[in-house]
């Protein structure tokens, strides 16, 4: 009553009581007494303040683009907030006296919006598509560094770019131009797989060979080694023989030596008897011949003696009349061996 009130603020406000042009009192969800016609109330919003944008811009090749988004910042300087803007509230009402509170979200708003325009003017459609969160990352550490920013005491908590969209032509252009690289790249991968396979048929296909020209490169050695030894095994056989024939050579000109040499000696023993009989028979020239015959008869064996006998009878056969040989002669003369004279007796007699 009487223009006395009572206020109560939440602890999401940030309160400045105001009296006679003086700051008399602030803080955090206050709460006092104040007379309405000489007390005004600055109340400052503590959290966190979301704030949706969307606006068009045009990309480096000249195509539109829309970019669709939302920033998060807070005041915390407050006293720069209130000196800049009204946030005088009307505790009647409760509402503020005037529509400052709001210009301060575009404020922050217009400031994205200009970074966001120099980021998009140096990137072409493509790449402006994909960078969603490159550029928040680059808009977000450019808003930090606005002096504008730090003069209106507020600070950026985060900023998002939901999307990056261009026109309904240029996206059915580029879904288009996408599809046909996405067929295109189907199509390279078939022919790459049907190369590959080729490629591995063939690589199979040279194993294969090189593995036949190993087999026969290796059969080929093992020839050549088996040829090898043969040769040795020839080489050694055709030495032995040429040994064996070196050694036959000489065996028979030893041989051929020792023929020529008892050639010689029986060419000498033929003449040492030819020269022995010669003498003996010069020796006999003048001797009888019945002399000679008993000569020859002496020291000869019985069967010898009788043999000659019997000669003699064969000789004289016309002057014989009768000859008897008794069966003890004969019998004598079968069964004694030679050197042993026949018993002596009744033998042979003629008349």
């Amino acid at each position: 009553m009487f223009g006395f009130r009572f206020v109560k603020f939440q602890p999401s406000e940030y309160v400045l009581k105001v009296k006679n042009g003086k700051v008399v009192r602030e803080g955090i969800g206050l709460s006092f007494h104040y007379y309405a016609p000489t007390t005004s109330v600055v109340v400052v919003p503590v959290s966190s303040i979301d704030v949706p944008f969307i606006f068009e811009e045009i990309t480096h090749d000249y195509q539109t683009v829309t970019v669709q988004g939302q920033l998060t910042y807070r005041i915390v300087d407050y006293r720069k907030t209130t000196q800049i803007l009204n946030y005088t509230y009307n505790l009647k009402k409760n509402m503020y006296l005037s529509d400052d509170p709001g210009k301060l979200a575009q404020r922050v708003i217009n400031i994205a919006k200009v970074l966001t325009k120099k980021q998009m003017e140096q990137l072409p459609l493509r790449d402006a598509i994909q960078s969603s969160e490159r550029l928040a990352r680059s808009i977000t550490q450019e808003i930090a560094r606005n002096e504008e920013i730090e003069k209106l005491g507020i600070e950026l908590m985060g900023l998002s770019i939901l999307a990056i969209v261009p026109n309904k032509e240029t996206l059915r252009a580029l879904e288009a131009q996408a599809r046909e690289e996405i067929l295109r790249d189907a199509d390279n991968a078939l022919y790459e797989r049907r190369n590959a396979s080729i490629e591995q048929e063939r690589r199979v296909k040279e194993n294969e060979l090189s593995t036949e020209i190993a087999v026969e490169t290796k059969k080929k050695q093992i020839r050549e080694t088996q040829l090898d030894a043969e040769r040795a095994v020839k080489q050694k056989q055709n030495q032995m023989k040429e040994e064996q024939l070196s050694f036959d050579t000489a065996l028979e000109e030893k041989k051929q030596e020792l023929i020529e040499l008892a050639i010689v000696n029986k060419k000498a023993e033929a003449d040492a008897r030819a020269y022995e009989l010669s003498a003996i028979m010069n020796s006999l020239q003048n001797v009888a011949p019945n002399v000679l015959q008993a000569l020859t008869q002496v020291g000869m064996n019985p069967e010898k003696l009788i043999a000659i006998a019997f000669q003699d009878l064969a000789g004289n056969a016309g002057k014989i009349g009768q000859l008897n040989i008794t069966p003890d002669l004969l019998q004598g003369l079968i069964a004694k061996p030679d050197g042993i004279a026949a018993p002596a007796g009744r033998g042979a007699g003629g008349r």
